[in-house]
C-alpha cells in the first residue's frame, strides 16, 4: 500500500500549510433549495441565509442524509425515520463524516449536520475564519437549521443534538439555554474547560481584555499540526498498519478539504475570549434536564513533537478534565472512555469507531428509541 511521504516531525503536514490569503474557496450550495453536496450520493446541502454582520452577509449550510440515494447506506436502514440529529463540527471544521450520519440512519434518525457560519460550507471570502464573540451567537444558526428540519420532519420530531470539540461547547451551552428543546444530547471529546497548566488557564482575564480592546488581534499561538496528521493517513514512520485495516480512512486519510480545514488557523483574542466565557458557565453548572452522553479517548498527549502515538491518544484537550467537567452538565450524564481514540473519537482506527458506534447505539437504544 502506498504511503504519504512522512514530514518532519516538527512541521505540519506539507500538503495542507496553505495561506489562508490563497485559498479558494468552494462556491457554496443555493439558498432556498436542496442541491448535491460536496460528500457524493445520498448527501445534500443548502445555503441558510442569516442576518448580516459587522464583515457582512452571513450564511450557515445546513447538510441532510438521504439513505435511499446513499450506495453506501449501512444494511438495515429503515426507510422511515423515528427522531431528528442535528450534528455541530468543533473549531477550524466542518461537517465530513459520512459514517456518522449513515449510523444515526440506521437507528432510524434524520440526519442533518450544520457549518456553522465562517466555517466549511459557510465560509466567504470577505470573512474571519470561525470568527465568532459569543457562542450565543450561534443560536440563530441552529434555530434556522430547526426551522427548515420541522418542516421536513415535523414540529414534535424528538431532536438529538450531537456535538464535537468546540461544537460540543456550544450544544452544551444551547442545550442549557433551551430546556425542554432536546430529546437527547451527544458529545464527542467536548472543549470543556481550557486544557494546560494553572498558570496558562490563570491568563484568562487578560485575554478577555484584550478581547474587548483588540477582538481580532491574533494570539501568538503555535498549531504543529499533529491532530491534522492524524487525519491525513499513515506515513512511512508511523510503525506497521493495524492489521486489516490496510483499506480503511484512518490509514489511506479522512481527505479534510484543505480550504475548509487548515494547519495553523489564527486564534483571536475575541473568540478565545468567547470560548472561556462558556467554560465559565460549564464551572458554574449547567442544568440539562435531557440525558447526555459524553464520548472521549482513553488519554491525552499535547506536546510540541510529533509521536506514533498520537495516533491513538486524545492531542487536542486533556481528556480527564472533559470528563471531570462533563459530570457539571446535567442530572443524568453517561461517560464512554475509549481507549486508542483520537481527538475526534468518530474518525479513530476502525476498531475503535466500531465501539464507539456500538456504545452510541446502546445508549440510544435506552434514551432515544421509542
Amino acid at each position: 500500500m502506498p504511503r504519504r511521504k512522512t514530514p518532519d516531525a516538527a512541521e505540519a503536514p506539507e500538503q495542507d500549510v496553505i495561506p489562508e490569503d490563497v485559498v479558494d474557496l468552494p462556491p457554496p450550495p443555493p439558498a432556498g433549495l436542496w442541491s448535491p453536496d460536496v460528500l457524493g450520493a445520498g448527501f445534500e446541502a443548502r445555503t441558510l441565509p442569516l442576518l448580516d454582520d459587522d464583515e457582512g452577509e452571513v450564511g450557515a449550510t445546513l447538510v441532510r442524509h438521504r439513505p435511499a440515494d446513499d450506495p453506501d447506506a449501512f444494511p438495515g436502514t429503515p426507510s422511515s425515520t423515528t427522531f431528528t440529529v442535528l450534528y455541530l463540527h468543533g473549531w477550524n471544521d466542518y461537517f465530513y463524516h459520512r459514517d456518522v450520519a449513515r449510523r444515526w440512519s440506521q437507528l432510524g434518525g434524520a440526519f442533518y449536520a450544520l457549518d456553522l457560519r465562517k466555517y466549511g460550507r459557510s465560509l466567504r471570502e470577505h470573512q474571519t475564519r470561525g470568527y465568532t464573540e459569543s457562542l450565543s451567537t450561534y443560536d440563530e444558526d441552529i434555530h434556522e437549521a430547526l426551522k427548515v428540519i420541522r418542516r421536513e420532519q415535523g414540529v414534535g420530531t424528538d431532536l438529538v443534538l450531537m456535538g464535537h470539540s468546540t461544537g460540543g461547547l456550544t450544544a452544551a451551552l444551547w442545550a442549557h439555554r433551551h430546556p425542554g428543546a432536546l430529546r437527547a444530547l451527544v458529545l464527542n471529546a467536548p472543549w470543556l474547560e481550557l486544557q494546560g497548566s494553572l498558570l496558562l488557564r490563570g491568563v484568562a482575564p487578560l485575554i478577555g481584555r484584550l478581547g474587548r480592546l483588540q477582538p481580532k488581534a491574533v494570539l501568538p499561538t503555535a498549531d504543529p499540526g499533529f491532530y491534522q496528521r492524524t487525519l491525513l493517513g499513515w506515513t512511512d514512520d508511523d510503525g506497521p498498519v493495524p492489521e486489516g485495516e490496510e483499506d480503511d480512512p484512518f490509514v489511506l486519510g479522512w481527505e479534510p478539504n484543505p480550504a475548509w480545514r487548515v494547519v495553523g488557523a489564527p486564534i483571536r483574542a475575541g473568540w478565545l475570549s468567547a470560548i472561556l466565557e462558556g467554560h465559565a458557565r460549564v464551572a458554574g453548572g449547567l442544568d440539562i434536564a435531557c440525558p447526555v452522553l459524553v464520548m472521549s479517548s482513553g488519554r491525552s498527549i499535547i506536546s510540541p513533537r510529533w509521536s506514533p502515538e498520537m495516533r491513538e491518544v486524545d492531542s487536542v484537550l486533556d481528556v480527564d478534565q472533559i470528563r471531570r467537567r462533563a459530570l457539571q452538565l446535567g442530572p443524568l450524564v453517561t461517560l464512554v472512555r475509549l481507549d486508542g481514540a483520537i481527538h475526534d473519537v468518530m474518525l479513530s482506527r476502525y476498531a475503535v469507531r466500531r465501539r464507539a458506534h456500538a456504545e452510541l447505539a446502546r445508549w440510544a437504544r435506552t434514551y432515544v428509541l421509542r
